[in-house]
């Protein structure tokens, strides 16, 4: 993958989170710092130069387990007002 490609890409997680986040008002404390630590996680790799493709893809699999977690709590919260 072009490095191009690799930043659209990166570009495109972080967009996608950042607008998420500005919903702040149903989100928890919990939920907006796992979402931080993910934008923080991901930014940084994008400012690294000559990463390699293992590195990037470590980084997008740590990010995926973050947010992973945000949505488990989404899950959870869903299921107790339904209760």
């Amino acid at each position: 993958m072009s490095f191009f490609k690799k930043n659209q890409n990166i570009n495109n997680l972080i967009q996608g989170i950042e607008v998420i986040a500005k919903n702040r008002c149903s989100l928890s404390e919990t939920d907006l710092e796992v979402l931080t630590k993910a934008l923080t996680q991901l930014k940084e790799l994008k400012r690294k130069k000559g990463r390699t493709y293992e590195q990037t893809l470590q980084c997008v699999v740590d990010v995926i387990a973050l947010l992973s977690k945000f949505f488990q709590n989404s899950e959870d919260k869903i299921d107790d007002t339904q209760q």
